[in-house]
């Protein structure tokens, strides 16, 4: 599903350059779920971005479900941004005066989408992740856990065969982070591919394999064999 080869990434700043991505090369099957692990500073979130399409490698090739988008314009990587791929990090980047129902819609904005079909949509993405209950709730009025199943939501509406996640349990407690943990579990054994970022040994080894990223290069990769059981939410639905 994704193809990784010999990426390079520098920032310039004056007359200071910082070369952040140093030659990586990784692949990412079909429905498997791959943590990035490594320190701050490692290049974990600039590689997301990269494979997002939300930010552009040096050098190097990438391929999304078998489309190369190296030199793709801003309009095919917008595309297939709204088409292919849904983002949770670890700021839940909710509007504050609008309902979750509301947030979790606001991808189809971009779209052709009737606003009664959205409506269902974002009804069906919020009982996924066990919140239908709180639908018409503000952000204020839902716990940190909350409002990161509805950033999971969002991701969802538009059914994207690929989820990014960008340290997604870093602003929550240990029973919340366990319950987005379970949901992507879930949400993988669904089909979907799933790649997190994270410096956190304890939820890489939720993935199904561990790519460890320092100072720019994949240092080593690791198996995990059996990821340990969570919390069941509720229903399929998107899931």
């Amino acid at each position: 599903m994704i193809e990784v080869e010999a990426l390079t990434r520098l920032y310039a700043r004056g007359t200071l350059e910082t070369q952040v991505l140093k030659g990586v090369t990784f692949r990412v099957r079909r429905g498997e779920f791959v943590a990035i692990m490594g320190r701050s500073g490692s290049g974990k979130s600039t590689l997301l971005n990269i494979v997002g399409l939300l930010d552009r490698a040096d050098s190097g090739r990438y391929l999304l479900d078998g489309t190369d988008f190296s030199g793709a314009d801003d309009d095919e990587r917008s595309a297939a941004r709204n088409r292919k791929l849904g983002f949770v990090f670890q700021q839940f980047h909710l509007l504050e005066r609008a309902s979750a129902l509301r947030n979790v819609t606001l991808p189809l904005l971009y779209t052709e989408e009737d606003p009664g079909d959205s409506v269902q949509r974002a009804e069906r993405a919020l009982h996924a992740v066990g919140l239908a209950h709180r639908a018409r709730h503000l952000p204020s009025e839902l716990s940190g856990g909350e409002q990161q199943r509805v950033a999971i939501a969002r991701a969802l509406i538009n059914d994207p065969a690929v989820i990014l996640a960008d340290e997604p349990t870093g602003n929550l407690d240990a029973q919340s982070a366990a319950e987005v943990l379970e949901i992507f579990r879930r949400l993988v054994g669904a089909g979907r591919t799933l790649v997190l970022v994270t410096h956190d040994r304890a939820v890489a080894e939720r993935a199904d394999r561990i790519l460890l990223l320092d100072d720019g290069r994949i240092a080593g990769e690791e198996a995990v064999p059996s990821p340990v059981a969570g919390a069941h939410l509720g229903a399929a639905g998107f899931v």
